[in-house]
């Protein structure tokens, strides 16, 4: 056997080992890999995989200067969607919680049966325990910068890659819903709609500057302060990433926002869980500031669209369920059609 014969069925060999394991190969040939285009600070998509047989779902790695490491984005992509094609999509950026990780949304709802009825992109990026802020860092600055690698790095490199086009639209929950309702104000003309789901949409009310400093301590020891800075010391900088002192930047956005007020138990909830369970304690502030938020944007004259409940718990059953009810409505601002 030639050398070269001795290297065709070693890759032979390796690539049915792969699929007989059940693994994804990777989604474009090194060939194409190479031909990505980088977003403007240079940020590279350095992997890609698919993740089901019909190719409607796969994971792409960035290499991100705003972060100053890699991460992970996953996407959607509506039936007959090909590489390289030049029709364009409008586009969903799904943001996760605090805590948790881009695979989020495809491991605790149906987003991917509900997004099929559609001829819509949704990306899906990692935001980790970052707080969809570019970081104060005691005014330092520096990484990561979490808002660049969202608004920038990630929306150029699907818009230049995959087919994202400019009709865009953003939801998130809890801790990815404060990102969804500041950042179509922090980068105005970006997002038609935006979708809030149980998230502090006015940092500074009484008590939500704890809540805030509480949630964000994680098992690594970060620094809470080193997100906005020290509330009231570094309080223009707070507010200059608040949701409620952003709308009279957002007045042409759409948004829907809901949240629970009573911290009792809800039709969705376990009823095994404890009383004093924190996700019955946050959500009642939370839902405070949302309050705050519609008030202000109805006055304003913003079209938004609230499901303040009174019952239910800081839990996925009813963001799935209120995603469920804004999709329709995220959809038609963004032009998707239903196929």
């Amino acid at each position: 056997m030639t050398p070269s014969s001795r290297r065709r069925r070693t890759t032979a060999v390796a690539l049915g080992s792969a699929a007989a394991a059940g693994l994804s190969l990777v989604a474009a040939a090194p060939s194409q890999a190479a031909a990505f285009r980088k977003a403007d600070d240079g940020a590279a998509i350095t992997a890609t995989k698919w993740l089901n047989s019909a190719k409607t779902e796969f994971d792409f790695t960035v290499k991100s200067p705003a972060l100053g490491t890699s991460a992970k984005v996953r996407v959607l992509v509506p039936k007959g969607w090909k590489y390289g094609a030049s029709k364009s999509y409008p586009v969903l950026y799904a943001l996760h919680g605090g805590k948790d990780t881009y695979v989020s949304w495809t491991r605790s709802t149906d987003i991917e049966q509900v997004a099929a009825k559609y001829n819509a992109i949704v990306v899906m990026p990692e935001g980790a325990n970052g707080s969809y802020t570019n970081w104060y860092n005691y005014g330092k600055g520096g990484t990561p910068r979490w808002e660049d690698f969202h608004l920038r790095e990630v929306r150029q490199l699907v818009e230049r890659n995959y087919q994202a086009g400019a009709s865009r639209a953003v939801m998130g929950l809890s801790s990815g819903a404060q990102g969804a309702c500041s950042y179509p104000g922090r980068a105005p003309g970006t997002f038609k709609y935006a979708a809030c789901f149980s998230g502090v949409l006015s940092m500074s009310s009484p008590g939500i500057p704890a809540l805030l400093m509480y949630t964000n301590v994680s098992e690594a020891s970060q620094d809470p302060f080193a997100i906005w800075g020290v509330p009231r010391v570094d309080q223009a900088n707070w507010d200059a990433h608040d949701p409620i002192k952003l709308l009279p930047k957002m007045t042409n956005v759409k948004f829907y926002i809901s949240a629970g007020t009573s911290g009792q138990r809800g039709p969705l909830d376990d009823p095994s869980k404890a009383p004093w369970d924190i996700g019955y304690l946050s959500e009642p502030p939370i839902g405070a500031t949302n309050k705050e938020f519609l008030a202000r944007a109805q006055q304003l004259g913003i079209k938004i669209q609230s499901h303040i409940y009174t019952d239910g718990s800081h839990t996925w059953p009813y963001w799935q369920r209120e995603m469920h009810t804004a999709y329709p409505s995220i959809m038609a601002a963004i032009g998707a059609k239903k196929v």
